[in-house]
């Protein structure tokens, strides 16, 4: 069965108050329409058509890709309207509606849904809730079978007391879909074509109405305004926090956690409060990561430790090495196993060999260090020579004294030593020692400056 999916992107969103159009407002750090693009994406369609409208220039820049199809809408005139812009790109069995404001829809709950669909049915998902306020109502008739949905604004005071709610979500056999878009009226309170129409149509051509509901009622959750947006944002994250959890991650606090991107996990894994998880990162077994980190498209081998308030991005932390606190490891920072950088220690595109360190107080940028060498505090890389870039290289077993400058381009080889205070300008061979520090002098009977007083 092919499928091509609709996903309803125009609407202008008026109650968030903001220039940004509705769906690209974020939950976990991605837009709302790009959670459902993504869900969509895992369905493997032939298309994929976005049917924009306010903001469009913005949304198909923020979101262009080689699957997508944007079709415009220039009046939002309803959903049934929407939907009907996408048909002349339809060429598949199946038709699926999504919407780009409800970003948190399962994958499995859509793949039930479709199942449902055939020549002589369409597939309706359905929600109950307690209070239903502000959803179109579910008609069904003495036997149970669905016979038309009615709008909240459009319902009588029987049909406002049922529970079962239109999620709007539908799939629909693709050959009916023309006839049923010309048959709209907009004869409603609202002066509007809706798509849920189709169904008292489909009803009336003989089609049965098979419903599905959601595991959880969030799922289906749409955003209108700024607090139904931090409602999804923190219902994602205790999803996240959950699955995480169901595959060996201790999380201290799963209210005090996020998640905004694509995350692995190994087994005995702990994870303090605060910490915020970005991009793709990677983490093997028996990681630990203190509170207030930030870890972003980052690598984290097994038995590595990341200590309170560090920050990595773009970095690799190699088996059993440890970084902060207070640490940075910025772009192509590479830790191999047992490498240790303190706090106040930041690294840029460095790559510390096994057992190498950087206490503290450091900055080691553009640099290649040798396995157990030891790096001073006070020490950096000066790698920037205000136009261009160049690299620092140290071998094994090389110690650099505290508060050492090493100007780039510039090599220390194994097992040398550099004076604190020093200033590297040069080579040094193996095994020297290489002192760059003016020669000390002491002044007798020197006196410091007075304050002069004011007359």
């Amino acid at each position: 069965m092919s499928l091509d999916i609709v996903i309803l992107a125009a609407g202008q969103g008026t109650r968030m108050r903001s220039a940004l159009p509705k769906v690209l407002h974020p939950v976990a750090g991605n837009s709302m329409l790009g959670h459902v693009i993504h869900s969509a994406r895992q369905l493997q369609p032939q298309g994929i058509h976005v049917v924009i409208g306010h903001g469009a220039e913005l949304v198909r820049e923020r979101l262009a890709a080689a699957d997508l199809n944007f079709v415009m809408q220039d009046k939002q005139l309803g959903t049934g309207h929407a939907v009907a812009q996408a048909l002349p790109a339809i060429t598949a069995d199946t038709v699926l509606v999504l919407y780009g404001d409800v970003p948190l829809i399962e994958v499995q709950t859509l793949q039930r849904l479709l199942a449902k669909v055939s020549d002589k049915q369409l597939g309706l998902l359905t929600v109950t809730l307690q209070d239903p306020t502000g959803y179109g109502r579910i008609v069904r008739d003495a036997e149970g079978q669905v016979t038309a949905i009615v709008e909240h604004k459009d319902a009588s005071e029987a049909q406002k007391a049922i529970k079962e709610g239109n999620t709007g979500i539908l799939a629909m056999p693709a050959a009916r879909l023309a006839d049923w878009m010309g048959r709209l009226s907009n004869n409603n309170a609202q002066g509007e074509y809706y798509l849920t129409d189709v169904i008292a149509m489909a009803v009336a051509d003989g089609l049965v109405v098979a419903t599905e509901q959601p595991h959880d009622p969030m799922e289906v959750q749409g955003a209108n305004d700024r607090r139904q947006l931090s409602e999804l944002e923190r219902h994602y994250q205790l999803r996240e926090g959950r699955r995480l959890m169901a595959q060996g991650v201790t999380l201290r606090d799963p209210a005090r956690f996020d998640v905004r991107g694509e995350v692995s996990v190994g087994r005995d894994v702990l994870i303090d409060i605060n910490v915020i998880l970005e991009g793709k990162v990677v983490i093997e077994d028996d990681v630990q990561i203190g509170p207030n980190c930030v870890i972003k498209d980052s690598t984290l081998r097994k038995g590595a430790i990341i200590k309170a308030n560090t920050h990595l991005e773009g970095a690799v932390m190699g088996e059993g090495s440890d970084a902060g606190p207070f640490a940075r490891l910025r772009p192509g920072s590479v830790l191999e196993a047992k490498a240790h950088v303190g706090n106040f220690v930041e690294l840029k595109n460095a790559h510390l060999g096994e057992g190498a360190k950087a206490g503290h107080l450091t900055y080691l940028g553009d640099a290649e260090i040798g396995a157990r060498t030891n790096i001073g505090a006070g020490t950096i890389t000066c790698n920037y020579d205000g136009a261009n870039k160049f690299k620092t290289v140290m071998g094994e077993d090389v110690f650099i004294g505290s508060n050492n400058s090493l100007v780039a381009p510039v090599e220390i080889k194994a097992g040398a030593t550099t004076a604190a205070g020093s200033t590297i300008t040069q080579a040094v061979e193996a095994g020297d020692l290489a002192v760059a520090r003016a020669r000390q002098r002491n002044i007798s009977g020197w006196k410091r400056p007075e304050k002069i007083k004011k007359s």
